[in-house]
């Protein structure tokens, strides 16, 4: 058996989709489980669409996701070059060949004639499928009309009365009758190579051993087998995943929080977030429990892929984020908030600090919003947190004042000289202290927050709400 090797082959033509990067993800792992090769490759032939900054933007995304390649345009390898757009001469011989033994043919019909036949085919209930026009020209026929400057495409012959089997790495045992395939274009009229041509040589040229795609692709198999078999080349192992849907079950878009890898970066996600979830879709874990990225590989199982939609849940990757900031190393939290750039955070404070809010943080911001409430001006409190101090009334935070100047320091001390004063206890007691002390009524735990909190601060906000005067 050939050491596993999967790929990653987006088309540069936009950022890059969640479905696209549970794929790069799952091939990723893959690799990483048996020890084999990762290679990232540019499907990149389309120029009207592709662009050089897509490139460089997925290849940031993924890196920033921690998914690293062995192999890519960035990086090389013994495969090179990894963008398709510069393997014009490799597939260039490999047109030759299938030509020179006829499994291969010009085609030269416009893309108005192949759309009146798809039409008629369809209005007579038959599959669409290229009628063949093209296919038994004369080889003077062919000459002449070249020689004139009409343009052709090259197609693939397909050889009938087959049937194409295949062990679906997902889906099991896999058949299909050549006959409903039809002779397909694997030369584009511009002479650049179509998708089945150039993802399936690249494949066997680059010795992929796994390929982990979109179940949208199970009916480009058969041909691509076809192909290569004619080319005398091995084909890897398919294995075709279950499509990403919102929770909803319908496609994936923005209106289910997000749709691109990029959005759920510009919203704060974690990259640990983001990997625990996707690890989770469409693949069913032994143990459920938070995993380091550095562990997912083995819990990664093809046997555990399911067949069914597997439905981002939005709702599901907050959970995950929460535990990503649980388990997060200390700076790398305060690099993800922007701690450094806090300049209200005392430095010799910013570690506390860090830890005292992580149970309450949920997105970069958070880690600012805090800040300011714990060291710089007090925003004006939110209304449920109005309700309570105006409820405690202005006596309560003049005792609280008086408590807190006379040496209560602590949250346990001033609780205890506010209550004796006042008679105030449990809810009545906290949180009217935690409303003027921070303008919420929830957050972080209020003992280390007080033991943040400058102490003219503190006394400066319980007197605020202490009446005329007191202040």
């Amino acid at each position: 058996m050939n050491p596993t090797a999967t790929r990653f082959a987006p088309s540069p033509t936009g950022h890059l989709h969640l479905g696209n990067v549970r794929t790069a993800f799952f091939n990723w792992l893959l690799a990483r489980r048996n020890g084999g090769r990762f290679v990232l490759r540019s499907e990149d032939t389309d120029a009207e669409r592709s662009r050089d900054d897509y490139l460089d933007a997925l290849m940031e995304d993924l890196a920033w996701l921690g998914l690293d390649w062995d192999e890519g345009p960035d990086c090389g390898g013994d495969h090179a070059p990894y963008r398709q757009v510069q393997r014009g001469e490799v597939y260039a011989a490999y047109f030759d060949k299938l030509s020179t033994e006829r499994h291969a043919y010009p085609c030269f019909c416009s893309p108005q004639q192949l759309a009146v036949s798809r039409k008629v085919q369809l209005s007579a209930g038959r599959p669409p499928r290229y009628a063949g026009t093209c296919r038994d020209l004369a080889e003077s026929e062919v000459a002449s009309r070249l020689a004139s400057g009409e343009t052709a495409t090259l197609r693939f012959r397909v050889e009938r009365g087959r049937e194409i089997r295949f062990d679906d790495l997902v889906r099991g045992p896999q058949s299909f009758v050549s006959d409903d395939i039809g002779d397909f274009v694997i030369r584009r009229a511009d002479g650049s190579a179509a998708f089945f041509f150039s993802n399936a040589l690249d494949d066997s040229l680059m010795e992929i051993s796994d390929v982990l795609r979109g179940e949208d692709h199970i009916t480009n198999t058969p041909r691509q087998i076809m192909l290569l078999q004619c080319l005398g080349l091995r084909a890897p192992r398919y294995g075709h995943l279950s499509l990403l849907v919102g929770d909803d079950g319908a496609p994936l878009s923005k209106r289910h929080g997000a749709s691109s890898l990029r959005e759920l970066r510009e919203q704060g996600f974690l990259p640990a977030a983001i990997l625990n979830h996707l690890l989770r879709l469409g693949h069913a874990l032994i143990e459920e429990h938070w995993y380091e990225p550095d562990a997912m590989a083995q819990a990664f199982e093809i046997g555990r892929l399911g067949r069914a939609p597997a439905r981002f849940d939005l709702d599901q990757l907050e959970h995950w984020q929460r535990e990503a900031i649980h388990h997060a190393g200390a700076d790398t939290l305060a690099v993800w908030g922007g701690l450094d750039d806090l300049a209200v955070v005392p430095s010799a404070q910013r570690a506390a600090f860090l830890e005292a809010v992580r149970p309450n943080l949920s997105r970069p911001g958070d880690l600012a919003d805090w800040a300011e409430r714990v060291f710089g001006a007090l925003p004006e409190p939110e209304d449920d947190a109005s309700t309570a101090i105006n409820a405690a009334g202005a006596d309560f935070f003049a005792a609280a004042a008086d408590a807190f100047a006379t040496g209560a320091h602590s949250l346990k001390e001033l609780a205890r000289a506010v209550s004796e004063r006042t008679g105030a206890r449990g809810k009545l007691l906290y949180m009217p202290l935690r409303a003027a002390l921070t303008g919420r009524l929830s957050g972080p735990e209020l003992g280390p927050l007080l033991e943040l909190m400058p102490a003219p601060a503190i006394e400066r906000r319980l007197r605020r709400h202490a009446g005329p005067g007191d202040e």
